[in-house]
């Protein structure tokens, strides 16, 4: 309440803004204590505290503005209703004014619905993972169907509970209803009304899928007539499959009003999630096109006027699509030719940057990371199907530990309302996943077997070993929170009692947060391919990742540990092998330079045909996308210009050894130049990695 009041207030001073929540106390809820008061007071402040920029901008050579001159005449219906939701969800004040701004900016490059001459528009939007990019195209959504945008399709994803998770958000934020439920009306007589319905239930969008179900012709055909007859805006929520694509394409032959019996006449919103994945043509050696690509050009030319806007967190594949191709077949292929935008991520987001950049020091042990070296003997990286597991690894046994704990300390800091998750990503078998969730199962009873028997005393927990075990991780891991570990003890039990192990893959898909009581669930999810791309863990804590791919856009993808982990930002922990440490931290760098990049584009007054985008190679095993995804992309050695650059080392090392390791080093290179007769009058030098070790 206090911070839907204050988005239409000027920002108050510490002092006005305790008075102001003193006085929403009292007209609410006279029972809460003056520390309430400032709790609320301290939260708000902490929020307001959190920021995000505008990020980048690079616009094709024909970009024409139409929205401003057009705002007079939209009524923005379903983006206030958005934006009343985003606030009641606690999103911070300047997030959803950016959200706001952004969202303009992308609209305003798609096509004007109420132009009646043909066009066709193709841009990207790049965020990063896990950072809010579906909240993002759902406010674009909002404001596209505002604007007067009467078909949406969204392609969300490979996998089932991917766009069934989408369907669920773009029902919360745009529909305004729950789709999953097979009436209209429930035993009170009211509609089911989620979200954004809660402000206002007229002009509700019609979803011809729902999730339950992905698009079926025969369900569609019973709740429509022509596309071209609706009144309100209809969306569909689909899944990255030929199939469902397939049926679409046959379905809105079927079910147009062409006048010119070629084409469709309203104008169409296609939002491609994830377009990277399976969006993209790997046909590149051959006159061909792939089949999902091809069927999503198609779609676009059955309209007049067309927009396809890729959302993606890691655009690697993306920025090798050759806009100069000369075959026919690949003229019309999905490369962002009109506009590519860069979105910042919020102050608080906990990110790549965040965890394999700045949380690595130099010297000492990581603020997150841990790492896994004992594996091998139970559970190796490569491994075969049939692989048999007895036991688990004693580092992923410390991980649970933690995650139980983790809980713990969540529900003393009054979450437990909240979900709290872990991750266990370990092989793409779903066999194997099924033997270690079974594996997992058993250590997690025999932990609340323990907790259950003795917890509640003292001596008996002591000479417990699964206690004595929770005490040893408490000690390595979370000795330095506000709690001491009688107050662990006296609440773990009641805060884990209820905690499971689901599996989530192609066979099994155990997770799901909607059927919960007042208490959040408390969930060990163990899965590989399903559990990496677009899935988003509720509250996910702990994580023990043990995959050894080498693409950097399936690695960072895989990362379902970025997010956003207020008031529990310092319980996260993740265990992974050394060398898939080092492979993060170099792709985080990449990444953010990828970024950079775009902000020199827009500087620069760049288009995407002219300007070719530069991703840095990994020196050894790495490699940027899959090979069949590079399309035109060449590698190139080069050299690099630091003109007008600021380099610097922000961290020096303070470990003896290394520095002597670096004077050696030195000292080598000065002797072997010195000895093939350099001096220091010199100006050829041969190139330098001849000369370092």
């Amino acid at each position: 309440m206090v911070e839907s009041a204050l988005f239409v207030s000027p920002r108050k001073s510490e002092e006005e803004l305790r008075k102001f929540v003193t006085a929403i106390a009292m007209a609410t809820d006279p029972n809460l204590t003056q520390q309430d008061v400032e709790d609320i007071s301290r939260e708000i402040e902490y929020k307001q505290g959190i920021k995000i920029g505008l990020g980048a901008v690079v616009d094709g050579a024909e970009f024409k503005p139409w929205l401003d001159d057009a705002k007079s005449n939209i009524n923005p219906f379903y983006w206030k209703r958005y934006e009343k939701l985003l606030i009641n969800n606690g999103l911070p004040r300047d997030v959803v004014t950016a959200t706001d701004t952004v969202t303009d900016k992308i609209l305003s490059r798609l096509g004007n619905p109420n132009e009646h001459t043909p066009w066709d528009r193709r841009g990207m939007v790049v965020g990063h993972v896990q950072s809010g990019k579906t909240a993002n195209y759902t406010g674009l959504i909002c404001k596209a169907a505002d604007a007067g945008y009467r078909l949406i399709i969204v392609i969300a994803g490979i996998h089932n509970n991917l766009r069934n998770q989408t369907q669920a958000r773009i029902d919360e934020g745009f529909i305004g209803r729950d789709t999953g439920k097979n009436s209209d009306k429930n035993g009170n007589g009211s509609r089911h009304i989620i979200g954004v319905g809660n402000f206002d239930q007229s002009n509700t969008p019609v979803s011809l899928t729902n999730t339950l179900r992905d698009f079926n012709k025969d369900t569609a055909s019973t709740n429509t007539s022509e596309i071209d007859s609706y009144r309100v805006p209809v969306v569909l929520v689909i899944k990255k499959n030929h199939r469902t694509l397939k049926n679409l394409l046959e379905w809105l032959k079927d079910n147009s009003a062409r006048g010119d019996k070629e084409m469709i006449d309203q104008p169409m919103l296609l939002i491609d999630d994830e377009a990277d994945n399976a969006s993209i043509n790997t046909q590149y050696s051959n006159s061909l096109v792939t089949t999902i690509n091809g069927q999503i050009r198609d779609l676009l030319k059955m309209f007049h006027r067309s927009c396809y806007v890729g959302y993606t967190a890691t655009p690697f594949a993306n920025i090798f699509i050759d806009p100069d191709e000369e075959h026919e077949v690949h003229k019309e292929d999905l490369f962002p030719k009109n506009f590519i935008i860069g979105l910042d991520a919020p102050t608080n987001y906990f990110g790549p940057k965040k965890i394999f950049i700045d949380g690595l020091p130099d010297d000492g042990e990581a603020k997150w990371l841990r790492s896994i070296d004992d594996n091998e003997p139970l559970l190796p990286i490569k491994h075969k199907i049939d692989h048999d597991i007895s036991d688990l690894p004693s580092s992923l046994l410390t991980a649970i530990r933690s995650f139980l704990l983790s809980r713990t300390i969540r529900n003393l800091r009054g979450h437990s309302f909240s979900h709290c998750s872990m991750l266990v990503n370990a092989s793409r078998y779903t066999s194997i996943q099924g033997k270690i969730r079974n594996r997992i199962h058993e250590a997690l009873e025999r932990i609340q077997n323990s907790l259950r028997l003795n917890s509640n005393d003292v001596i008996r927990a002591s000479k417990d070993p699964e206690i004595s075990a929770l005490y040893n991780t408490w000690v390595s891991e979370y000795k330095d929170t506000e709690f001491d570990w009688s107050d662990i003890l006296d609440a773990i039990f009641d805060s884990i009692a209820s905690a499971k192990v689901v599996e989530v893959n192609s066979k099994a898909n155990d997770l799901d947060y909607s059927n919960s009581g007042e208490r959040g669930q408390t969930v060990i999810a163990v899965g590989g391919f399903s559990l990496s791309r677009g899935l988003t863990l509720e509250g996910l804590t702990i994580t023990w990742f043990l995959r050894n791919t080498m693409m950097y856009d399936t690695l960072m993808q895989m990362g379902r540990w970025f997010g956003y982990r207020n008031g529990y930002e310092d319980l996260c922990r993740i265990w992974m092998p050394d060398e898939a440490i080092e492979w993060y931290s170099f792709i985080a760098n990449a990444s953010e330079e990828l970024l950079i990049e775009l902000k020199t584009m827009e500087q620069a007054k760049s288009t995407p045909e002219d300007f070719g985008l530069s991703v840095r190679s990994h020196p050894a095993s790495l490699l940027v996308t899959a090979k069949n995804k590079m399309g035109s992309g060449k590698e190139v050695v080069t050299l690099v210009g630091l003109s007008n650059e600021f380099i610097e080392t922000s961290r020096v090392h303070t470990n003896n050894d290394v520095i002597q390791s670096n004077l050696d080093i030195g000292k080598n290179l000065i002797t072997r130049l010195k000895s093939e007769g350099f001096t220091k009058n010199h100006t050829k030098w041969a190139p330098f990695h001849q000369y370092t070790s």
